[in-house]
Parts: structure tokens; C-alpha cells; sequence
């Protein structure tokens, strides 16, 4: 073995005796107190005080043992503890003058406090290891806390996982109940809070429930946890706005990270404060920020949270909330178990300024304040909201039961005045017929004496003679004619009324029905004037009520004054002269006072009637203005409905001007087309005359005179001399060739007649013909020259207008048949000058067959005639 090893060991031994001295004093020291007279161990027999000692003991007991292992383990690593050790023996036991070094204590607390020292060193530095406090804590415990129900629940959840605290009901939660029990029946302001649990529990870890419990008081009145366990908890909420100001001012683009991930201070830090880090960090590193917190004050917990933030500044960085949140509930506890100076050393070189923080707290203290304001403000504002709603609703309500009792009341003097008015009619119709039937009785007993005449008359009457009695007869029958034409004459009248009453009960309905604005007008002035006439009665009544009173008082003062005694003395003359002058004065303020009233029902009269004429112009009014409306509904309509029948008009003149040009355009058409037929069926019988003209010439030639048949026919002797006869006439001849060429269709008749003409014809017949022709050329030459000039048809480029449409149908037919007249003059004499042309110079074409000429003429003819009558009837279907 080297010297090194051997200096080491040696080193390790004395470590342990000292180590072993000074656990044999803390024992001594432990025997000391529980075997003290003034312990409340030993002069109180309650057993839950006996339970809280034994507690104690064993927590003593627990911290020494867990602290030397602690010590053994911490020796194991090699950190050369046992300086400290002898110098915090030499504290403990020299504290008076140790704690005359404030800055020495300070810095050999930033190294860490021994376990052994803690509890000890914690209650030296506080100043209470002779608290008074300890002795009031017994005094608690006779007591019961309101929080207790509280207090129970919670202690299952302070340091769940500690042996010390683990079992249900055990030392270590009883222990814990106990004190916080204490410090809720101490401080009643601030009763019971549940982050202080954890803080009696690191006490009681080290020290017995007494002296836990002065530890505490101390604590909350001189550190100010107090502030930071109140029901406001205004304090926490400075400690957040402080921690967030320096986290804004040191680490910038944290705090930028934090805002832009919605991660508030008041979400990770409120534990830092409330508990001290002993629900953040592990049990060790909680003591060590004790030790800081006692030494240092609340300083210390604004710098180890910078000093946390700071070490993991880049982490944090790079996470989002759910990762950030998981930092702080599970990664941080962890990251400083190993390596504990690695948080506290750079929390000794964060930058705290106590001015800035001083100044910082007043604007925090001001803004709070002002909105303390604010919020006081506004809560005055609302009660006074609150009271001036229910002002109002209260008032709302009376206006509104002052309004139906107003109308309630308006309408049963309204009632009341219909109702009077009503029987008041009631009253004078009655009275009508009270008068009738008076007048009736008095008729009816006219009548019944007149019977009583009568019947004593046709008694005497009987004894008369018949004469007398035929008279009588008589006149009754002239009476009872009378009474039937004056019955007759009721009946008329009667249904006279009954046809006026019904006429006058259709035109009541009627009006009833839709009543005009003047009858309107008339209904509303009358009920105004009807509720005038009642005020009006009531106050003559009232004002007849009061000069009566004044007549029976004018009287009875009258009477007092003539009924004075001539006796009296002139004393009581004297008193009867001031009576009597006070009496004058009484009824001169009386009869003022009437006077006073008449003006004043005058007044309210006036004003009645200025209130109804009033309502009748309001309703006048708003009449005109619906009427108005109403007109100027219609009037809009009308408008409306004016544009749409100028739209439809415009478009129905559009419609029947392009009518009207078609028609126009049709009807020229139709005309064009039918002067075009016209002229094609003057070519055609043109054409059909020559052909005629034609087959007569052969026909004429071709036959022999000898011929008596034709075509196979054979001919009677008489028909071919009668025929020959007609021939050899020259007028017979003129009048058929005149026919055909006027156009009439007697071609078969002339072709039979040809047939039979024989070739014994002589050359005067010849002659004559001739001569014939020749006159019919001549007189149809002259009527071509008296007739007008031929009228070609050509269609116009303008078109006729409405009012010269007729003329130009009256032109265009007179020119048809100009057209028609000449073309057939034309045809005339064409005709005739051909057959003149042919007389005199045979045709040498006789020996031609006239068998197929006649039957292709024929065929021609009938062809054409055919085209004719039809193209007849499409001009006539054209033209309906």
C-alpha cells in the first residue's frame, strides 16, 4: 500500500469519527428535548400529541440516518465534505457571534448546508429556536379547524412517493395535519392553501412539528408567502409579472417563442413560487432552495427560474406547447439530479436589480390599482344601471297603469255618457208613446161612447118604425164604406212605409258598411260634442249644487243677522258687528270661490272642446294622409299601367304597319300576277282564233263540192243543201267569222258547216266572201283606231299608299281591259287579213290529210283551253 492510499484512508477515518461525534450530540441533543420539563411532549397527555412527538422523533431519527448515508454516498463520489461539517459544528455552536457575519453565512449557505445542521441551522437562521409560537402550537391543538375536511384530502398528495409520507393515517400524514391544522386556526385570514403542504413537509423532514410549525409562521410573515397564499393571491400574480418582465429583458427570443406559442408564465411558474421547486426539482435540490430561500429571500427564486430557462434556452426553442409542457412536468425534474451546481451556480451570476424590480412592482402596483378602479367604476357604474333600470321599470309600470286607468276611466264616461244619452231617447220615446196611447185611450173612449150612442139608439131605435130603421141601415153602411176606403187608405200608407223604412234600412247598412270621411267627420263630432254636453251638465249640476249652498247660507246668515237681541250689550254689539263682518267676508270668499269654479269649468269646457277638435283634425289628418297614400298608390299604378298600354300600343302599331306593308306588298303581287294572266289569256284565245282560223281555211279548201260526207260520215241531201245555203250567204259567213274571232267557242258548229259546203260553189260566192272579209277588216280597223292605245302592265317601284289604293285597283283594272279590247282588236284583224290573204290565193296544201290537222288543231286547242282555266283558278285562289 502506498502512502497515498494509507493518507487517504486515514483521512476517510477521521472524517467518520468526527461524522460519529457529531451524531452522538445531535442525540444528546434529541434526549435533551424529549426529556425537557417545559416540552409540550410531557405536559400535555392528549395521545394525538404524543403520536405528533413520536413523529418527530422518528423523523429525526429518519433525516440522520438517510442524511449519513447520504453523507457516505456524497464521500463515495469524493467531494471533501467534512470542512463543512466542522465549520457549520462550529456555527451551531457559536451562532451569536457567526450571524455577525452576514456575507460569511451567505456564502457558506450557497455551498450547502449539511444535512445533519439543516433542521437546526433553518431555525438559527430564522431566529426561532425560541419562538413562542412553539408553545401556541399546543393551544392549537386543542382546537378545531374549519379547513380540516380540506386538509385531509390533500395530504395524500404531499410527496406521495416519501417513506415519511407514504402510509395512509401514519406519523408523517398526521404530522402534516397537525400543522396545518395550526397554521389555518393562526392565520385566519389565510386559512388553508395547498401548496403549502409541501413546504410543512420539507420542514417536517427535518425538524418536530413545534418547531416546523414556528418555521412556518416565520416564513409567512417575513418572507412574504403569506401574501402569496391570501385567497387573492395578488402577490403570485406581482411574482408572475416580475419573472416575465426579467424573462423579456434577459432572454428576448424565449419570451418572443413563449407569446407566438400561447405558453404563459403562469402555466409552468406558479409552482416555483407556491412550493418553492419542491414539486419541480427532486427532494435534495428542494432542500438546497430552502436553505437559499431562507438565506436569500424570494431573490433567489426569480434567479434559479432564469437559470433554468437559460440553461435549456436552445432546447425550449425547438419545441412546440405539448413539448415545452412536458419539459417542465417531466424532463426538468430530472436534468439537475446528477449535477446540482449546474443550476445553482449560474443562478448566483443571474442580473437582478432590486430597483428595477422595486420599480417594476410600483407599476404593477399602479396598473392593478387602476384597475381596481376601473373594475370598482364599473361596478358602481352597473349598480347604478341596476337602480336606474329599475327606476325605470317601476316607472314604465306606473305610467302604464296610470294610462289604463286614464283610458279605463275615459271610457266609462264615455259608456256613461252613451248610456245617459240612450236613456234619454229611451226616456222621450217613451214618453212619445205614453202621449199615443193617452191619445188612444182618449180615441178608444170616444169610440166606446159613440158605441154606447149607438147601441142606446138602435134600442130606441126598435121601436121605430121601418123607415126610420132603413135609414139607420143606411147610414151604417155609408159609415162602414168610409171606414173601409179610410182602411184601405192605412194599408197603402202603411206599405208605403214599409217599402221607405226598407230602402232607408239598405242605405243605413250601406253607410254603416263604408262610411264616407264626412260622416266619419260627423260621428266624431258628435261623440265630442256629446262628451262636451256631459261635462257641460255636470258642471251646471255642480255649479247649481254650489249657489244653492250659497243661497241656504246666504239665508241662514240673514236669519242670524235679523235674529240678533236688541239686549245685548255694546260689548257683545261690538263682537256681533266683527261676526257678522267675518261672516260677510266668508261669503264674499265663497261667492269668489264659485265665481273662481264657473271660470274654472269655463276653462276646462274649453279645453275639452280644444282636446276634441284637436283629435277630430289628428283624425282628419291621418285620414288625408292614407287617402293620400292610397291616391298616390293608384296614381302610381296608373303610371305603371300607362307605360305598359304605350309599350303594347307602340308595339300593336308596329305590328299593324308591317301588316299593312305585306298586304300592300301582296296586293301588288296579286295584281302583277293577275295582269300577267290576263295578258297569257289573250296570247292563248289570240293563239285559239288562229288556229281556228286555220282549220276553217282547210277545212274550206279541202272539201269538193260533190263531198257529202266527212270523216266517214255520212250526211243527209237537206242537211248539205242547208249547210251550202248558210255558205253561199255572205252575212251568214261574216257573222260566224266575226264570232269566232271575238272569241266565242263555236268551232265545232263551223267545222260541221264547212264539212258540208260542195265544191259547185261558184266564183261569186267566192266573190262575196271575199267582199265579206274585206268589210270585217275594214271595221275592225276602225274600231282599232277609236279604240285607246294598247296599256302594258309593269309593276311600280312605289307602292300605293291607303288612301290611293282603291284608285290605283280601279286603274289597273281598267287597264286589263284595255289590254284585253285591244289585244283582241289585234287578233281581228290579224285574222281577217290572214283569211283575205288565203281567199285570194289558194293553199296548195289540199292534199294534205285534214283528218290529223283537224285532230292536232283539236288536241292544241283543248290543251291550251285547259292551261287556261287553270292557271283561271290560281289567279282567282290568289287573289281571295
Amino acid at each position: 500500500m502506498s502512502s497515498d492510499d494509507k493518507q487517504k484512508t486515514e483521512e476517510v477515518s477521521s472524517l467518520q469519527a468526527e461524522e460519529l461525534e457529531l451524531l452522538a450530540k445531535l442525540e444528546e441533543a434529541n434526549r435533551r428535548l424529549l426529556s425537557d420539563e417545559k416540552s409540550a411532549f410531557n405536559s400535555t397527555p392528549s395521545p394525538t400529541l404524543g403520536h405528533s412527538r413520536q413523529g418527530s422523533a422518528s423523523s429525526v431519527v429518519s433525516s440522520v440516518s438517510s442524511n449519513s448515508q447520504q453523507h457516505s454516498e456524497e464521500d463515495g463520489t469524493g467531494q471533501p465534505f467534512g470542512n463543512l461539517w466542522d465549520i457549520w459544528g462550529k456555527l451551531v455552536n457559536d451562532w451569536d457571534n457567526a450571524k455577525k457575519k452576514p456575507a460569511y453565512l451567505k456564502e457558506l449557505v450557497r455551498k450547502g448546508i449539511p444535512h445533519p445542521f439543516r433542521g437546526l441551522a433553518w431555525q438559527l437562521l430564522l431566529n426561532v429556536h425560541s419562538s413562542p409560537h412553539k408553545q401556541m402550537y399546543v393551544e392549537y391543538m386543542r382546537e378545531s379547524s374549519p379547513s380540516e375536511r380540506y386538509i385531509r384530502r390533500d395530504i395524500a398528495r404531499t410527496f406521495p412517493d416519501h417513506e415519511f409520507f407514504k402510509e395512509k393515517d401514519g406519523v408523517g400524514q398526521e404530522s402534516l395535519f397537525n400543522v396545518m391544522k395550526a397554521y389555518s386556526l393562526h392565520d385566519r385570514e389565510v386559512g388553508y392553501c395547498q401548496g403549502s403542504g409541501f413546504i410543512v413537509g420539507l420542514l417536517l423532514m427535518q425538524m418536530p412539528e413545534e418547531e416546523a410549525f414556528a418555521v412556518l409562521v416565520k416564513l409567512m410573515q417575513d418572507y412574504r408567502l403569506r401574501e402569496l397564499f391570501k385567497p387573492s393571491m395578488a402577490e403570485l400574480s406581482l411574482c408572475m409579472y416580475k419573472l416575465e418582465c426579467l424573462i423579456q429583458d434577459l432572454l428576448p427570443a424565449l419570451y418572443l417563442h413563449f407569446q407566438s406559442q400561447g405558453f404563459y408564465t403562469s402555466m409552468y411558474a406558479s409552482s416555483w413560487f407556491l412550493t418553492l421547486f419542491a414539486t419541480t426539482l427532486s427532494l435534495s435540490l428542494a432542500c438546497r432552495v430552502m436553505d437559499l430561500f431562507i438565506s436569500e429571500g424570494m431573490d433567489i427564486i426569480f434567479k434559479l427560474g432564469i437559470a433554468i430557462l437559460q440553461s435549456s434556452q436552445d432546447y425550449l426553442m425547438s419545441l412546440d406547447m405539448e413539448g415545452i409542457l412536458k419539459f417542465f412536468t417531466k424532463e426538468l425534474p430530472l436534468k439537475y439530479e446528477q449535477e446540482p451546481e449546474r443550476l445553482f451556480q449560474p443562478a448566483y451570476y443571474v442580473k437582478y436589480n432590486a430597483k428595477k424590480m422595486k420599480k417594476i412592482e410600483k407599476e404593477y402596483t399602479a396598473l392593478k390599482s387602476k384597475e381596481n378602479e376601473d373594475q370598482i367604476e364599473l361596478r358602481r357604474l352597473r349598480t347604478e344601471n341596476r337602480l336606474l333600470r329599475q327606476r325605470i321599470d317601476n316607472l314604465e309600470k306606473e305610467s302604464a297603469s296610470l294610462a289604463d286607468r286614464l283610458i279605463q276611466y275615459q271610457l266609462t264616461r264615455a259608456q256613461e255618457a252613451e248610456e245617459t244619452y240612450a236613456l234619454k231617447n229611451v226616456l222621450s220615446t217613451i214618453k212619445k208613446e205614453l202621449a199615443e196611447s193617452q191619445k188612444k185611450l182618449s180615441v178608444a173612449n170616444s169610440l166606446i161612447g159613440d158605441i154606447k150612442q149607438r147601441t142606446s139608439s138602435i134600442n130606441s131605435a126598435s121601436a121605430l118604425d121601418d123607415d126610420e130603421a132603413q135609414t139607420v141601415i143606411q147610414n151604417l153602411q155609408e159609415e162602414l164604406i168610409v171606414i173601409r176606403l179610410k182602411d184601405a187608405d192605412t194599408d197603402s200608407l202603411v206599405k208605403e212605409l214599409r217599402s221607405k223604412i226598407k230602402e232607408l234600412e239598405d242605405t243605413n247598412v250601406q253607410l254603416q258598411r263604408a262610411p264616407s270621411n264626412d260622416i266619419q267627420n260627423l260621428q266624431e263630432e258628435l261623440i265630442a260634442v256629446k262628451l262636451r254636453e256631459a261635462e257641460a251638465n255636470l258642471g251646471l249640476k255642480e255649479m247649481r249644487q254650489t249657489v244653492h249652498e250659497l243661497e241656504s247660507m246666504w239665508e241662514s246668515f240673514k236669519h242670524k243677522s235679523t235674529a240678533d237681541s236688541p239686549t245685548s250689550s255694546p260689548k257683545d254689539k261690538n263682537h256681533n258687528k266683527e261676526v257678522k263682518q267675518l261672516q260677510e267676508d266668508v261669503m264674499t270668499i265663497k261667492v269668489r270661490e264659485a265665481n273662481c269654479m264657473s271660470d274654472l269649468k269655463d276653462t276646462k269646457q274649453k279645453y275639452m272642446e280644444l282636446e276634441t277638435q284637436n283629435h277630430i283634425c289628428t283624425n282628419q289628418i291621418r285620414r288625408m294622409d292614407e287617402e293620400n297614400k292610397l291616391l298616390k298608390a293608384k296614381y302610381e299604378e296608373g303610371l305603371e299601367r300607362e307605360k305598359k298600354l304605350d309599350g303594347h300600343i307602340k308595339e300593336h302599331i308596329r305590328k299593324i304597319d308591317d301588316m299593312q306593308s305585306q298586304r300592300r306588298e301582296e296586293t301588288m303581287m296579286l295584281k302583277i300576277k293577275e295582269a300577267e294572266n290576263t295578258h297569257v289569256i289573250a296570247e292563248l284565245k289570240q293563239r285559239i282564233a288562229e288556229l281556228e282560223i286555220q282549220v276553217l281555211q282547210l277545212k274550206f279548201f279541202q272539201n269538193s263540192p260533190k263531198s257529202t260526207s266527212y270523216n266517214g260520215l255520212e250526211v243527209s241531201d237537206s242537211e248539205s243543201e242547208e249547210d251550202f245555203e248558210e255558205l253561199e250567204n255572205p252575212e251568214s259567213l261574216n257573222k260566224t267569222l266575226s264570232d269566232i274571232i271575238e272569241g266565242k267557242n263555236k268551232a265545232c258548229d263551223l267545222s260541221l258547216n264547212t264539212h258540208h259546203l260542195g265544191a259547185e260553189s261558184e266564183l261569186t260566192n267566192g266573190q262575196s266572201l271575199t267582199s265579206g272579209f274585206k268589210e270585217c277588216l275594214t271595221r275592225e280597223t276602225s274600231l282599232q283606231n277609236s279604240s285607246s292605245p294598247i296599256v302594258l302592265v309593269t309593276q311600280d317601284s312605289e307602292v300605293c299608299s291607303n288612301e290611293e289604293e282603291t284608285q290605283c285597283n280601279g286603274n289597273l283594272s281598267e287597264d286589263h281591259s284595255d289590254l284585253s279590247a285591244n289585244s283582241f282588236s289585234v287578233n281581228k284583224q290579224d285574222v281577217c287579213r290572214e283569211i283575205e290573204s288565203t281567199l285570194e290565193n289558194p293553199s296548195t296544201n289540199g292534199t294534205k290529210d285534214s283528218t290529223n290537222v283537224e285532230s292536232s288543231l283539236l288536241d292544241e286547242i283543248s290543251s291550251s283551253l285547259q292551261t287556261i282555266s287553270f292557271q283561271n283558278q290560281e289567279t282567282d285562289e290568289n287573289t281571295n
